[in-house]
């Protein structure tokens, strides 16, 4: 199992951006460290803020309820329906999401089921694996409560152009 908690983040400038961590006290030691920095201008002065997320029309989280105001929410291009997002687009983002996850943990192979129980049932410590199961075996740990997730198996770039 991989836990990584995605954090809204902005600079002393205003500059928006999206972090990926481990814990928030991974956040917090590599903001300490000045590890963070702005994508845009590269100042390490970082901070969470709320998520602008908008789903059916509602207010982002954070605004003060009632409909968004145009600045706090880009409007979708006039071409293009809200929410609607290109194929290829969301299968690289789904690819970018799949290898952070490969990235922070740790691949146990076949013994992916056995490993998953040694940690679930304190026998082994607490890291994100990663491997292979069975469908089976995916069911029997979902029914012991242990919670797993399948990754797919994306199709490459080339094979979707």
């Amino acid at each position: 199992m991989v836990a990584i908690i995605i954090y809204d983040l902005e600079c002393e400038y205003s500059h928006r951006f999206e972090g990926w961590f481990r814990s928030n006290e991974d956040f917090d030691d590599q903001r300490e460290q000045k590890l963070l920095t702005c994508p845009e201008c590269g100042t390490s002065a970082i901070r969470k803020v709320p998520s602008r997320i908008n789903i059916g029309g509602k207010a982002p989280v954070g605004s003060k309820g009632g409909e968004a105001k145009s600045a706090d929410v880009p409007a979708a291009p006039a071409a293009q329906k809200p929410n609607s997002v290109d194929v290829a687009t969301a299968f690289v983002m789904a690819r970018q999401a799949i290898q952070a996850l490969i990235n922070h943990s740790e691949d146990v192979g076949d013994r992916f089921a056995e490993e998953a129980r040694k940690i679930h049932y304190e026998e082994a410590p607490i890291r994100a694996i990663r491997g292979q199961a069975s469908p089976e075996e995916f069911e029997e740990l979902r029914d012991e409560g242990i919670e797993v997730i399948a990754l797919p198996v994306l199709p490459s770039e080339e094979e979707l152009n």
